[in-house]
């Protein structure tokens, strides 16, 4: 099967976690990307865990964010490097960025310079706050931790009366290149229409602002400041994780009729005529009094004795997984959700696979990684024609490896 996306090329200019997402996705959905990397390469090359031999190409963290791409070392400091980016943007359909506001400005390829150059360009970049905001926060140096304090995120999540925490996947910038992903997409729709191309201005704040559903207009509506009530919602009750005998499970409850049956299921059919209880807002408000009465009933049975109960009965649950065991489960085995990649230097080797399961135009993890600048000569030859001479005198300037 061919890519939806096949035929469209993109620069990834980008680093690290939050651009590379967005490129990654995009390939996955078929389209050439080009990873143009430093001469150190992404950052991303240095963090672990490494598989093998600590060094640039064994980076599993890099691995698992850049199969299906192409790398091309080019030195941007070098008016050659500058000139090859140029005319690559030139004969390419997007271009995607992660970098602090003002610093493709300041290497010469603002939206204004990649618009002359190229039209119909989609130019996407993912910044803390955005390009387009006030003064004071455009510049300001940002990372994920940071997003997820200061949108709020962080004051929802962790153990209820605990201090905040961190969400355990880094959402900021993988939210971030999702919905930039989606802008992209977009943005490409509309060029089909008017040919134009258009700028995407992606913030990690504004994505995981985005994501607070109920605690924005909570706030909004009632004034209420929500804090964080651990596995439990808060406005859906009952509707979080409870002590079985032996570990954990979490149980939903999302309606009246669902309630009363679950009533039935536990044993506990009386608790359906308790005034405290009779609807989802009388539960939510009562839910301290409500999860404790209940966990007196979880706790008598084992996990996998309740598992067996509510999947009979119909009663949504899930068993609160640790990484180990949802890698070997059976339903992401079937839906091919860890795939085995051959990756350069390492051989074997599984990661997570691609969720867009298209049934003409599926998601795919067609090869590994790239190694550093592994696909500069290639690029040069086959995308901007350039004669070997030239090719091997950019080399010996260090303007490419």
């Amino acid at each position: 099967m061919e890519g939806a996306l096949k035929g469209i090329r993109v620069i990834d200019l980008s680093h690290i976690l939050a651009g590379p997402t967005a490129t990654m996705i995009l390939a996955d959905l078929g389209a050439e990307a080009i990873h143009v990397e430093p001469p150190q390469g992404d950052d991303a090359r240095e963090y672990g865990p490494f598989v093998g031999k600590v060094d640039k190409d064994h980076s599993a963290y890099f691995i698992s964010l850049n199969r299906n791409k192409k790398s091309m070392v080019l030195n941007l400091r070098h008016q050659k490097g500058k000139d090859i980016l140029r005319e690559l943007i030139k004969v390419s359909d997007v271009v995607v960025e992660n970098y602090r506001p003002g610093t493709m400005r300041n290497i010469g390829f603002d939206w204004e310079e990649i618009q002359r150059l190229n039209p119909k360009t989609i130019y996407a970049s993912i910044s803390g706050f955005g390009h387009d905001t006030l003064p004071q926060y455009s510049n300001r140096p940002f990372y994920d931790v940071a997003a997820q304090a200061y949108s709020g995120l962080m004051s929802l999540t962790g153990p209820e009366q605990g201090p905040p925490c961190r969400v355990g996947a880094s959402m900021g910038d993988i939210i971030a290149g999702q919905q930039a992903a989606i802008g992209i997409l977009a943005a490409l729709f509309y060029r089909t229409i008017t040919g134009r191309g258009q700028r995407y201005d992606g913030s990690m704040v504004d994505g995981l602002f985005f994501t607070l559903e109920n605690a924005v207009v909570r706030y909004t509506t009632e004034g209420e400041i929500p804090k964080a009530l651990g596995t439990a919602h808060p406005v859906i009750a009952p509707f979080q994780a409870f002590p079985t005998r032996d570990s954990e499970i979490v149980i939903g409850i999302g309606g009246d009729k669902l309630w009363a049956h679950f009533c039935t299921v536990v044993g506990r059919r009386d608790l359906t005529d308790d005034a405290r209880f009779r609807t989802n807002p009388l539960r939510a408000k009562n839910r301290e009094i409500l999860v404790g009465i209940l966990t007196q009933e979880i706790i008598k049975k084992t996990a996998k004795q309740w598992t067996n109960i509510f999947e009979k009965e119909g009663i949504p649950y899930s068993p609160v997984n640790n990484i180990k065991q949802i890698c070997e489960d059976p339903h992401i085995q079937f839906r091919n959700m860890l795939v085995e990649i051959e990756q350069m230097g390492i051989g074997r080797m599984k990661i997570a696979g691609s969720p867009f399961r298209l049934s003409e135009t599926p998601g795919r993890v067609c090869h590994g990684a790239p190694s550093l600048g592994e696909h500069t000569e290639e690029i040069l030859t086959t995308v901007l024609k350039m004669p070997q001479s030239e090719i091997l005198s950019l080399r010996n300037e260090g303007v490419i490896n």
